[in-house]
């Protein structure tokens, strides 16, 4: 049995609960032996950029804008339109401070739905405008580790044969080639341990997988993660904090050395014309 709860603060879950057990990172609530909070967040959505733009800022149309990593939506108030035990929609709706940030209309809807063993995750993304409208999506949720964080692995569904790494330089994506080798064991297990974030995210693309799951040594698998929408997949964490964010994204952070200063040129922008909507999604099975 799942148990949601999430808040209109950018529409974010706060809490997933399967037989009474909580799977979802407590967020601000959980401190470290000094008393410091290791994260504050606990599964935000990304939008309309993921990652960072360098120096937070981007040119659309000539004018210069500027935004914060990961976007604007994490940190507004949507307004709910459904709530139910098993089921929660939210949606965001351009305002005259989004313009000041993103000089496009949209609407941005959230939906949590539980369905036996299941949390179906889905976004809606919908052009309001009277142009064509430009942006970039992606989760971020956080689990639970109640161990220590070297008890507990990634799986692939598939032999990773073709992926490639890529690494973050200050939060934007590095030129470093990563042996694929040196991350995953058998091109298929990421181990975890205090090491594996030093550098910051771990972001796969061209994965041959749709589904990834998160193992324990001591207890066996913990969920699968199904993320066939989404183009790249990312793991991170703070060093030594009791959580692993399992992260699908459509787009990532701008490049350190050769940053694409027009967004709606950046590599790998999602492009939406008038009256269209777009939708991704992904779900996560509990066992």
């Amino acid at each position: 049995m799942i148990e949601i709860e999430s808040k209109t603060m950018g529409a974010e879950l706060t809490s997933i609960k399967v037989n009474g057990v909580q799977k979802l990172f407590q967020g601000e609530r959980v401190k470290s032996e000094n008393g410091e909070i290791y994260w504050g967040r606990q599964a935000p959505i990304l939008f309309p950029i993921v990652g960072k733009l360098k120096n937070n800022k981007t040119y659309i149309d000539g004018k210069e804008y500027f935004m914060n990593q990961h976007g604007f939506a994490r940190d507004m108030n949507f307004k709910v339109i459904e709530k139910t035990n098993n089921l929660h929609r939210y949606v965001l709706e351009y305002n005259n401070d989004t313009i000041r940030k993103y000089p496009f209309k949209f609407k941005l809807y959230v939906e949590y739905l539980v369905k036996g063993n299941d949390l179906n995750v889905n976004y809606i993304v919908e052009n309001i405008d009277n142009k064509e409208i430009v942006f970039g999506i992606g989760g971020h949720p956080a689990f639970c580790l109640d161990v220590s964080l070297n008890d507990y692995y990634i799986e692939f569904e598939e032999n990773e044969e073709k992926a490639t790494v890529l690494m973050l330089k200050d939060g934007l994506i590095s030129n470093d080639k990563i042996n694929l080798d040196d991350i995953l064991e058998k091109r298929k297990i990421l181990k975890l341990s205090k090491d594996t974030f030093l550098k910051d995210a771990i972001i796969f693309k061209n994965l041959s997988s749709t589904k990834v799951s998160l193992n324990s040594y001591s207890n066996g698998k913990i969920l699968d993660f199904c993320f066939k929408d989404f183009p790249f997949l990312a793991f991170w964490s703070k060093v030594n904090a009791p959580f692993v964010c399992i992260e699908p994204w459509y787009t990532t952070a701008d490049n350190y050395d050769n940053c694409e200063v027009n967004y709606c040129n950046k590599e790998n922008m999602l492009h939406l014309k008038v009256g269209e909507k777009f939708n991704c999604g992904y779900t996560i099975k509990f066992n």
